[in-house]
């Protein structure tokens, strides 16, 4: 439930700040919270039904699969929009409020992805283990977002703000990808993190 609020207003903060200063990273990091907590609802929901109702599972499937259309579509809005960006030499206004909240981010995020391993474990449940590496992967939004912010806060560099708009698409198609396929990362034994993202 804890991830289900901070998501929802992570994402209202996010796309807030990032209208306000006009920043692509901040707008598609708070999207990608809206469908991280719609991820979070159908799990809570999943968890609070019967392990062999074949109609949960098939309602689970089908929701996954919307989610993951969801990211490529929101995928394909931050290529569109930055890449025009870059090309118009669009620059966003600095926004301190939008560092704040990445740097919080970073420091919850991965609080929030041990903590649901550590759940799935005990209750054996590969449906929080994926929506755990979900997590992760928000996590490295967020370092994403802030390098971008900071470069144009303090530097003045408006591209970085566009930049890592479009170094977010990857993960965020990837992760979208995975959900239409009905499929999740494995996870990697010795950091925690899914395999396709791992750094080791």
């Amino acid at each position: 439930m804890f991830t289900v609020l901070w998501n929802s207003a992570e994402g209202i903060v996010s796309v807030a700040l990032g209208l306000l200063a006009g920043s692509i990273a901040l707008v598609g990091f708070g999207v990608d919270s809206f469908i991280e907590t719609s991820s979070g609802l159908v799990l809570l929901w999943r968890l609070q039904t019967r392990r062999d109702a074949d109609s949960a599972e098939q309602a689970e499937r089908k929701a996954l699969r919307l989610v993951g259309l969801s990211l490529l579509g929101l995928a394909g809005y931050i290529l569109y929009d930055s890449t025009g960006s870059l090309l118009q030499s669009q620059a966003p206004e600095p926004s301190l409020p939008g560092i704040v909240l990445a740097c919080l981010s970073l420091i919850v995020m991965p609080l929030l992805a041990r903590g649901k391993r550590r759940i799935a474990a005990a209750i054996n449940s590969r449906a929080l283990e994926a929506d755990s590496f979900q997590t992760s992967i928000c996590m490295y939004l967020s370092a994403i977002l802030l390098g971008g912010l900071t470069l144009n806060a303090l530097w003045g560099l408006w591209w970085a703000d566009p930049a890592a708009a479009l170094a977010m698409v990857p993960l965020i198609t990837r992760e979208g990808l995975d959900a239409v396929r009905g499929s999740r990362c494995e996870g990697c034994a010795a950091c925690g993190t899914p395999a396709c993202t791992c750094p080791s």
